[in-house]
């Protein structure tokens, strides 16, 4: 959002001078968990519209959330949902992970609806909550835009062999591998070689000069994200969520039903 952005770096500006940022994706719609997560520090949230529930006045009520805490919101939208795209970051969101970007073509198509022209062709709008609602100017607004981060999903054996032209896309800031579509996509191989697929994707991203993100189920895979290079570290909540449930729920000393 243009004018409440003023004086903050963009995701885009941090991941350039080298950070590492943390998120959690959210799959609940749950304004709640958006606030508790900008509270706790992390950077960004990452809210579900292609696996979650893609209402957009649910979503501007996370974005609002979002930035009371000071916290940017990425929205993962559907296969070639332009439209959505386009609403999305009307709203607000600092950014976008399109999901099954198969090649360089993808690629382009995600970008372009991201961007605006003459990269892009997302439909121009000052008076949407991204440009407070028209009170900044045409420029401010463009400027504003070109922070926007584009993340490509890489989810096919496909998709990892044209890593390389995938990230060296022009406008794809980051590439995320969805492992689970990955290993439906290869017939549910051994780890071992789903786990030799994402790192020809990674290598491939990196070299192209790309971030990296990586979804981890909890703070070890986080870890072993950082020493493998990932910049954009994705907690999944809805693991991190279970396993502290089933934690809680394990048998206490002493025996007997707790639950009762």
């Amino acid at each position: 959002m243009t004018a409440a952005k003023e004086g903050r770096r963009s995701l885009r500006q941090r991941l350039a001078a080298g950070e590492r940022l943390y998120g959690a994706l959210l799959r609940l719609p749950s304004e709640t968990l958006v606030e508790m997560a900008g509270v706790a520090g992390l950077d960004y949230v990452v809210i579900d519209c292609e696996h979650g529930p893609a209402d957009m006045t649910a979503l501007q009520h996370h974005v609002t959330a979002a930035a009371a805490q000071g916290l940017e919101v990425l929205v993962r939208v559907g296969t070639s949902e332009s439209a959505l795209a386009l609403r999305c970051l009307d709203l607000g969101a600092a950014g976008l992970i399109h999901p099954h970007v198969d090649s360089a073509q993808d690629a382009r198509r995600a970008v372009a609806a991201d961007r605006y022209p003459p990269l892009g062709q997302r439909g121009f709008a000052t008076y949407s909550r991204a440009g407070r609602f028209g009170t900044v100017s045409a420029a401010d607004h463009l400027a504003a835009a070109e922070q926007t981060l584009v993340v490509a999903m890489i989810e096919t054996a496909r998709a990892c062999a044209a890593a390389d032209e995938i990230a060296s896309t022009e406008g794809v800031d980051a590439v995320l591998v969805g492992p689970a579509d990955l290993a439906a996509d290869c017939g549910f191989p051994g780890q071992d070689v789903i786990d030799g697929l994402i790192g020809t994707t990674h290598r491939a991203t990196r070299a192209a000069g790309r971030s990296v993100m990586t979804i981890v189920p909890g703070v070890a895979g986080a870890r072993a994200a950082e020493q493998a290079g990932a910049q954009l570290v994705l907690y999944n909540m809805a693991h991190v969520l279970m396993d502290t449930f089933r934690t809680l729920a394990a048998p206490r000393p002493g025996g007997g039903d707790h639950r009762r």
